[in-house]
């Protein structure tokens, strides 16, 4: 079909064939590279509208500093003047404070219906007493110190002075709120809703409520003031302290009494000379926006009432030390930002950077469940250059497919990625898809489904997704928890994907807020910053996992798997190759001398011989090949091949025929490499089996009993893909593909040029034997090469077969025996794991044939006058077949002569009724059928 290529392909040669390959399936699958990049693309933009939703709402009016028109001049004009008195709790935060005001510190006091009570009669008049718990090694000392916490009446006063003789009186006494302190102090609720101000008593009166005046800028706040009763309670411990606001807490179990404390003291080990105390406060009252520090606003005041009662437990009740107020840093006008990239960013980018690992790990079981790896190895391609280009191939798309994110993403404005340095980012992506990439090929080695490999590729997607949300991040803002094992759950590379993305969105997220910048490298050695030792881990990780994964693949690869020793073969000694040939075998327990015909022994011996010889140009010598599997769920071991020895020279095609099961199959396999043989080996090309498969991949040509094609590749983009494989280039290799498309009739009408995916059966077939000859290899397997071929395209593929086996040894199977006599020079018949015969098609006829085959049907009643008929022609004749008056017998051709038989129907017809008859010669279906018959009987009665 083509001159021999020169030696087999280089490294290179390989290298660009399969990438010229993957390129040209990358060019046919252009739909599902748009969707694939789309998904990004349509969550960016999904992303800015939602941004630019959230962007209307905090511009709205009421997220902004409050405003009034206000007659300033008293002409009746209006001017707008914006302020914090002009502003609700919800836009204070916004409003510039070049003078925040001093507000009272306050208690964080439970409303009535929350307070621990002995019964539920206070409940009903809004009189239940503001509890505190104490304990410590004094008792006396602690009631001493707890009474001085809360005064016995109330010191406010109802004028309005100057704000701060407010705020010295206010400090004199106990106030508390139940309203919930903000994250800012510029406006504190107590004094800015309708939520009551307490002020806690040893003892309310009926006249204990007031109305205090406190100015703030240029307005007033009347506040209306109610008496709460202080009880301290003594505990005899810690742990009894600890118990009683457990059993209290208002966010326990929904069934359990309500009891909220308003605080606990232990004052430990306190006395004269040592002031030592432990405060309980209830952090449930805060202000928590996720990474924000926890408002401990009123968390002062009861610092302050433990320190103000010792002083005066040293120095008597007329020294104080005052908390009169709160107040807040200044700052200018600020707007609320927030930005949702940042925000959901690292669970949704990590969703789009993974769904890149079922990609590429489907890609690889596909080639695998389709056999189409072990196709191209079989025609010559290596390890390396198929590790080479496949994963450089998925490097670049992967490469590609993360550039246009970032890049989409910059050029729509998302924060996340403008922020953050862009080096930073195309290092971390860049470890990470390298690290992805390599953990598909090692976790492709565990799937030969699709399917399924796709289900759990997917499941990953989301599950990583999902865990790092909801779990993952809870653990990483927890301080608590162990840094180690943050580590160790990076391990998984999931999570470090989800942990760098992390940081960027937490970087861009206080750049935006803050307007400032994102991550810079300086960044990366602060010690709350966990980027440097991810992208350590994912380094490290890269280089392991892509090692682990080519091992495994050397190991459990269905083409020649290695030794899982096969790193240390090149340090071992070898030894030269020695042959055993035995006359006995051993089957189970039993040796028995093997019972061969003389056909198979004289091949057995012209093996021997030839395996003596320094050097032989036969192109596949079997010697004494055995397969057998071990048994399972109790069967016995199944031999599939016993003991084969066959000798094939070039330029013949050697048939190999025999029943469903008799071990055809597991003789290719072991001859292309798919399986190991379990003792014996054979030569091709004088390269053993066994050792040296890549090698001999490079001259042989394979056309497997199922079509293994490319479903989006033309036929002609086939060929030229194995042409190269085979060393063909430029017009050698032009020329030898036009001329396999057209022996094989797929040239014309632009089927050449047709996916292979819209082929019919017979063009499928006829596809294969081209891929199998060309590049002129000097050994061939051909599994039924003509199934399913309407009989004009079965003799056009004979003729090249026929033209193609004047170069090379040809191994051919098939049920057909009309195709065995045309193209095969030998012929062997194989039942039971043996060779029982071994001849051309003529001598096996003349050897096991030798008889005539007389077929005649009459009524019934005439069988005895038709065998007695037979018997007068031939004594020797064998009746082989009988139902309702149709009889066949074999006729031994030296007790006969054709004009007798016709003489002798003839004679008949006068005498009974011949329905039909008829006179063949043995075929070569009636040998092959009478072979296995007898080796089967064989076999049942050993």
């Amino acid at each position: 079909m083509a001159e021999p290529a020169h030696g087999p392909a280089s490294f290179w040669t390989q290298a660009n064939a399969l990438l010229r390959k993957n390129l040209t399936f990358q060019k046919r699958n252009i739909k599902t590279n748009i969707r694939l990049i789309s998904f990004p693309f349509v969550l960016c933009l999904l992303l800015v509208l939602i941004q630019s939703l959230v962007n209307h709402e905090l511009n709205k009016a009421s997220n902004k500093c409050g405003c009034e028109c206000i007659d300033t001049n008293g002409d009746g004009q209006c001017e707008k003047v914006c302020g914090i008195q002009y502003s609700t709790i919800d836009q204070v935060g916004t409003c510039p404070m070049q003078n925040p005001p001093e507000w009272p510190p306050l208690l964080q006091i439970p409303a009535p219906q929350y307070r621990a009570v002995i019964n539920d009669s206070c409940r009903r008049t809004g009189s239940c007493p503001a509890t505190i718990l104490f304990t410590g090694n004094n008792q006396s000392l602690g009631e001493i110190l707890v009474q001085n916490m809360v005064p016995n009446s109330s010191t406010l006063i109802s004028s309005t002075p100057n704000s701060s003789d407010v705020l010295v009186s206010l400090a004199q006494n106990v106030l508390g709120s139940a309203s919930w302190p903000n994250l800012y102090n510029y406006l504190e609720p107590a004094f800015a809703s309708d939520q009551p101000v307490y002020e806690v008593q040893q003892q309310c009166t009926s006249n204990s409520s007031f109305s205090v005046a406190l100015q703030e800028s240029s307005i007033t706040l009347q506040q209306d003031v109610s008496c709460a009763q202080g009880l301290h309670l003594w505990k005899n411990s810690s742990s009894a302290v600890n118990d009683e606001l457990y059993k209290g807490y208002r966010k326990g179990n929904p069934e359990r009494q309500i009891n909220e404390i308003v605080a606990g003291y232990d004052f430990l080990n306190t006395n004269s000379n040592n002031f030592n105390v432990s405060i309980w406060y209830n952090s449930t009252y805060k202000n928590d926006t996720g990474n924000a520090p926890i408002s401990l606003l009123r968390v002062g005041r009861s610092v302050n009432l433990a320190s103000n009662s010792y002083i005066q437990f040293l120095l008597g009740p007329a020294t104080t030390m005052l908390f009169e107020f709160v107040k807040e840093m200044p700052k200018p006008e600020t707007e609320l930002r927030l930005d949702l990239s940042s925000l959901l960013g690292t669970l949704f980018f990590t969703w789009v950077i993974i769904q890149l690992f079922p990609v590429v790990l489907t890609s690889l079981v596909y080639e695998k469940e389709q056999k189409l790896r072990i196709m191209m190895k079989m025609h010559g391609l290596g390890d390396g250059p198929y590790w080479l280009i496949s994963y450089a191939y998925f490097l670049s798309i992967s490469s590609i497919y993360m550039l246009c994110f970032v890049i989409f993403g910059s050029v729509i404005g998302l924060k996340f990625f403008t922020l953050n340095d862009y080096s930073i980012q195309f290092v971390f992506y860049f470890i990470y898809i390298n690290l992805q990439i390599s953990l598909a090929f090692l976790v492709a080695a565990f799937f030969s489904n699709v399917k399924t490999a796709t289900v759990v590729g997917y499941i990953c997607v989301f599950a990583t997704g999902l865990l790092g949300g909801f779990l993952f991040q809870f653990f990483v803002q927890d301080t608590s928890f162990p840094r180690g094992w943050i580590i160790v759950m990076e391990l998984y590379p999931g999570f470090s994907l989800y942990r760098g993305l992390y940081e960027f969105a937490q970087y861009s997220f206080t750049g935006n807020f803050m307007g400032t910048h994102g991550m810079r490298w300086g960044d990366l050695s602060d010690s709350g910053n966990g980027m440097k030792e991810v992208l350590i881990i994912m380094v490290v990780e890269w280089l392991v996992v892509l090692f682990v994964a080519y091992y495994i693949d050397q190991v459990t690869s269905s083409v020649s798997g290695k030794s899982p020793m096969f790193l240390f073969d090149r340090f071992r000694k070898k030894h030269p190759s020695s042959f055993r040939r035995p006359s006995l075998r051993r089957q189970g327990s039993k040796v028995f001398v093997q019972m061969e015909k003389p056909d198979v022994s004289q091949e057995r011996e012209k093996v021997e011989q030839l395996l003596l010889e320094p050097s032989t140009d036969y192109a596949i010598v079997c010697d004494n090949l055995k397969k057998v599997y071990p048994g399972r769920d109790g069967n016995p071991e199944k031999f599939a091949v016993r003991g084969l020895s066959l000798a094939l020279p070039p330029g013949e095609c050697f048939g190999m025929l025999g029943p469903n099961g008799a071990g055809k199959t597991s003789f290719i396999s072991m001859m292309i490499g798919l399986t190991k043989p379990t003792s014996g080996t054979a030569y091709v090309q004088g390269l053993d089996i066994r050792t040296h498969m890549d090698g001999i991949y490079t001259s042989m040509g394979v056309c497997p009993q199922h079509d293994l094609l490319w479903e989006t590749l033309t036929g002609r983009e086939h060929l030229l893909f194995y042409g190269r494989l085979k060393n063909l280039k430029g017009s050698a290799l032009t020329q030898a593909v036009e001329e396999s498309l057209k022996s094989v009739n797929l040239f014309y009408g632009g089927v050449a040029d047709k996916q292979a995916g819209k082929y019919s059966g017979g063009m499928k077939r006829r596809l294969s034997v081209a891929i199998s000859l060309i590049g002129d290899p000097k050994v061939v397997y051909m599994d039924e090469p003509s199934t399913g071929l309407d009989p004009a395209s079965r003799n056009n593929l004979w003729n090249v077969v026929k033209h193609a086996k004047q170069d090379c040894a040809i191994i051919l199977t098939t049920h057909s025996m009309e195709e065995a006599e045309v193209l095969c020079d030998r012929l062997g018949i194989f039942v039971d794991g043996s060779l029982q015969c071994i001849g051309n098609p003529k001598e096996l006829k003349a050897r096991y044939g030798g008889s005539y085959v007389f077929t005649m049907t009459t009524p019934s009643t005439y069988e005895e006058e038709v065998e007695n008929m037979v018997q007068r022609l031939s004594p020797g004749a064998k009746r082989i077949y009988q139902i309702s008056g149709t009889q066949k017998f074999e006729l031994p051709k030296h007790e006969v002569k054709i004009a007798d038989v016709f003489q002798a129907v003839e004679n008949a017809k006068s005498r009974f009724t011949v329905h039909a008859w008829g006179l063949a010669d043995t075929t070569l279906e009636d040998v092959f059928i009478k072979v296995a018959r007898s080796a089967q009987a064989f076999n049942v009665l050993s």
